[in-house]
């Protein structure tokens, strides 16, 4: 494994810490992720992202009750197969308590294990490579569904670790072949966009 060499003061006023086989990056608001081999701070949400990341949060929070945790800007460390271990920051992310349960309380902070599902919300600034990027990271590190939403379009696209992929838009109601009992109405999801007469 190769260690990768990077300082810089953040806003924060802390730097990076390289462990061995590990990247660590300082905590920033909004957070920084490692991506294609340079550290990427996430754009700062704004009203449409934070609106519909908690009407999704609350979406997959529902569902997951009594099977797992859903949480919201949750850092990942995560090391795809020979390479070193690196921080990912899923917008919304659902993971399994059976996976969950034998980390360790420091672990279960910065969990060393993939989510089972990560969501990103997109924004204007997002790019197309480093969303390619995450969810390739994830799925080689145990992600099993991988989904973006677009505020702006009002579409989710899922895409699956097998490979199938899965668009939504309109009055759709998103569904994910995984997990048969997940069913997101977009008509739910995108709601709180409208502001009332």
């Amino acid at each position: 494994m190769r260690v990768i060499e990077w300082r810089e003061t953040v806003a924060n006023g802390g730097p990076m810490a390289t462990m061995p086989g590990e990247i660590v990056l300082p905590e920033t608001r909004p957070e920084t992720e490692w991506l294609l081999g340079r550290p990427v701070q996430k754009v700062s949400p704004f009203r449409r992202h934070a609106v519909v990341q908690a009407s999704m949060a609350a979406a997959l929070g529902a569902w997951a009750t009594g099977r797992g945790q859903v949480g919201t800007e949750w850092r990942f460390r995560l090391a795809p197969n020979g390479e070193v271990r690196r921080p990912l920051v899923p917008d919304i992310c659902y993971l399994a308590y059976d996976r969950l349960r034998p980390l360790s309380d420091a672990d279960r902070e910065l969990p060393p294990i993939a989510p089972d599902v990560a969501v990103e919300i997109r924004s204007p600034g997002d790019r197309e490579r480093y969303l390619a990027h995450k969810k390739a990271v994830y799925f080689a590190t145990g992600t099993l569904v991988f989904i973006v939403v677009d505020p702006r379009t009002r579409t989710v696209t899922v895409d699956d670790l097998d490979g199938s992929r899965s668009t939504f838009c309109g009055d759709d109601v998103v569904t994910v072949a995984r997990f048969p009992d997940l069913a997101i109405p977009l008509a739910m999801l995108f709601a709180n966009l409208d502001i009332p007469e």
